[in-house]
């Protein structure tokens, strides 16, 4: 094989092969060899079929498999021999015009890894801010989980509803007096003040009684997802059956036991344990981005355009998502386009810190070992359905690439770890307000580095208008709100309860999903899941 650099810049690097015929036509007589035992040919005993017959019966496969592996074994000789380290898979392109029986060239063009000067960890120095899970933060997670559990007592029929009251109506609604897909429901319930449906509707709730027949009158607002809908002004006839109001969460032992545990001793202990996750998951953060930041400050070197791109593309690829469920999408990423440049930088952060870290735990001899990359294997596998499972492993374990962008985040928190160890670290206890402060104040910084992978660390353009966090998701008809936190138990009884919505019941799904589609009609624009 011949081999001639034709390009050779900065990280860019390009080379033409050279297969001969020669070597393809012996790789052709090594796979007929192989073969020939197993081919069966009408008037030849099993195995006994003239090689020239095969090639023959078979030469147009056999010489387009021969040429597959004589470019994969020219490229791998060509990484080794030229020493390339290549920081995405090379792009390998056939000559046009390529014939059997004639040479085959080849270009090959790839993008090469940096030469890292050996990254000194030595005088890194880090504060660890830590916040106690005394009894007081405890109780204050178990009373925010308890309000999310809330719950409501049927009401005199007497009792007008306000706000906070939860009203059970059946619905009937119409523009210029004709009723529409969607616009009817019964036992629909509200509470008023949760902004569960269009605007003004809720308000003109209040004061309602058991047994009230209103009408409603509403504008449906312009970017409402029906077409029909937008910007319509519209009446529902509106019949109340029955106002509830909100009953107080006491927390006892009865309540524990709602929960399926034994007592509230208990649930303390397992709450206790959650908010020491929630709080050690802070103080990681906080000292992760300032160790990234002192690496950053401390290196500074080329890194492929490639590797910058695919980051880049994931990083605006997001941001484009959330800017298409802001109120005015159309702005909003007018507005995120003004800060292009600076997500690019983040790009280009989060690929250096990437390669930073790879380096330092090459360096010292960090792995992830064989069981831990199966557990990760495992787990992935967990999120495709079960008959697909099995082919989710098989392809992780055959394609080097899918099992290297797993292994990627466990590898960076590996020598995050181990850096954690070299570093002179200080301790000081703050206020959980306190640090969530300083990891506020630090966040300019959102994304990690490398592989789209624990993104919690880049400086951030100023300007953050279609990139702050979308709203928490909306059905089309209740703009259901963030779902609540989980329930510490872990029985049956627990989980069940995890699964109940903060302040109301089970709002009605889209129209796509189940039915009664009737209840769609009230609701606002559907907005982004958290």
């Amino acid at each position: 094989m011949k081999t001639v650099e034709t390009l050779n810049e900065g990280l860019k690097r390009e080379y033409r092969l050279t297969i001969t015929a020669k070597d393809i036509d012996a790789r052709v007589d090594d796979e007929v060899k192989s073969i020939a035992p197993t081919v069966r040919m009408p008037g030849f005993r099993p195995g006994k079929v003239p090689p020239n017959l095969i090639r023959k019966m078979h030469g147009e496969a056999l010489s387009a498999d021969a040429l597959n592996k004589a470019i994969d074994q020219g490229v791998r000789d060509l990484m080794a021999n030229e020493k390339l380290r290549p920081a995405l898979q090379p792009a390998v392109s056939l000559a046009d015009g390529y014939e059997r029986g004639k040479d085959a060239e080849l270009t090959v063009a790839l993008e090469v890894l940096p030469e890292i000067e050996a990254p000194s960890i030595d005088g890194l120095k880090l504060e660890r801010l830590t916040v106690p899970a005394d009894d007081k933060a405890v109780m204050a997670k178990i009373e925010e989980f308890a309000a999310q559990m809330k719950r409501f007592d049927d009401a005199p029929k007497t009792k007008k509803a306000a706000a906070g009251d939860q009203v059970i109506i059946d619905f009937a609604g119409s523009v210029d007096g004709v009723a529409f897909d969607g616009g009817t429901g019964e036992d629909m319930a509200v509470e008023i003040g949760s902004g569960q449906l269009i605007p003004g509707f809720e308000d003109q709730l209040v004061g309602v009684k058991t047994g009230d027949e209103k009408t409603v009158k509403v504008t449906f607002p312009e970017e409402y997802p029906v077409d029909t809908l937008k910007g319509a002004k519209a009446e529902f006839a509106v019949t109340v059956k029955q106002i509830k109001v909100p009953a107080d969460a006491k927390i006892d032992d009865e309540f524990a036991k709602s929960l399926g545990l034994e007592s509230l001793d208990k649930l303390k202990e397992l709450m206790k344990d959650q908010v020491e996750q929630e709080l050690n998951g802070l103080t990681r953060t906080y000292m992760k981005r300032k160790l990234l930041d002192q690496l950053a400050a401390s290196h500074d070197f080329d890194v492929p355009p490639t590797m910058v791109e695919a980051e880049f593309n994931q990083i605006w690829q997001q941001l484009e998502h959330e800017a298409s469920h802001e109120e005015d999408p159309e702005a909003a990423k007018a507005e995120l386009e003004k800060d292009r440049d600076e997500y690019r930088s983040i790009a280009v952060r989060r690929v250096r810190l990437g390669l930073l870290l790879s380096e330092i735990g090459q360096a010292h001899g960090v792995q992830v070992s064989n069981q831990e990359m199966q557990r990760l294997i495992m787990q992935a596998a967990q999120q495709y359905r079960p008959e697909d499972r099995q082919r989710f492993v098989e392809y992780v374990q055959q394609d080097a690439l899918a099992a290297a962008q797993l292994r990627a985040p466990l590898y960076e928190d590996k020598v995050v770890d181990f850096l954690f160890e070299k570093a002179e670290i200080s301790d000081r206890e703050v206020t959980r307000e306190e640090i969530e402060a300083a990891i506020e104040a630090d966040d300019d910084h959102v994304h990690g580095p490398g592989c789209g992978h624990d993104h919690d660390h880049d400086h951030k353009p100023a300007k953050k208008a279609a990139a702050k966090k979308p709203a928490a998701k909306k059905d089309a008809v209740t703009e259901e709100k963030a779902e609540p936190k989980k329930a510490p138990a872990k029985k049956a009884a627990a989980a069940k309860a995890e699964d109940k919505p903060a302040a109301k019941k089970a709002a009605p799904a889209k129209a796509a999903d189940e039915k009664p589609a009737a209840k769609k009609a009230p609701a606002k624009k559907a907005a982004a899941k958290k």
